[in-house]
């Protein structure tokens, strides 16, 4: 998703939540550090369209999990590297990279942060409504969390 594309689909969504109301999530990513911020919220056609800024420290990662829905994510900053529960990375993704994460607990992964510092993610969610933003998953086996 080029830059262009990304602030046209940030803009579109909080212009939406603002029109409709904004209601702040308040559960964050798991991982000691791991944080997440809400920026917009809205539900349209019984789905929840929720923006958020994830920042994940150098060394850290989201925690094994899944979602009830689909998740668009941009790198702002960093690299992130993504696991399937095979145990294998299915991308690095740098900054200026785009990811998809299917819905579903036929898709458990981890997002970690291999390097020196940190990484910073705009993710939209988009779920069905009243889901929550993930749902935790054990570690299927791999030797790191």
């Amino acid at each position: 998703m080029g830059k262009g594309m990304r602030v046209g689909t940030i803009a579109v969504v909080a212009a939406t939540a603002a029109l409709a109301g904004v209601a702040t999530a308040g559960a964050t990513p798991g991982g000691p550090g791991v944080t997440g911020e809400t920026i917009a919220q809205t539900t349209v056609g019984g789905k929840d369209y929720i923006l958020r800024r994830i920042t994940i420290p150098a060394g850290q990662g989201t925690g094994w999990h899944f979602h009830d829905g689909t998740l668009y994510g941009f790198v702002e900053e960093g690299a992130l590297s993504h696991f399937d529960s095979t145990c294998e990375s299915d991308g690095v993704y740098k900054a200026g990279s785009t990811l998809t994460e299917p819905a579903g607990p036929r898709n458990v992964h981890i997002g970690r942060n291999l390097g020196t510092t940190p990484v910073i993610l705009d993710v939209l969610y988009v779920l069905p409504h009243g889901a929550p933003l993930s749902e935790d998953a054990p570690n299927p086996g791999c030797d790191f969390e």
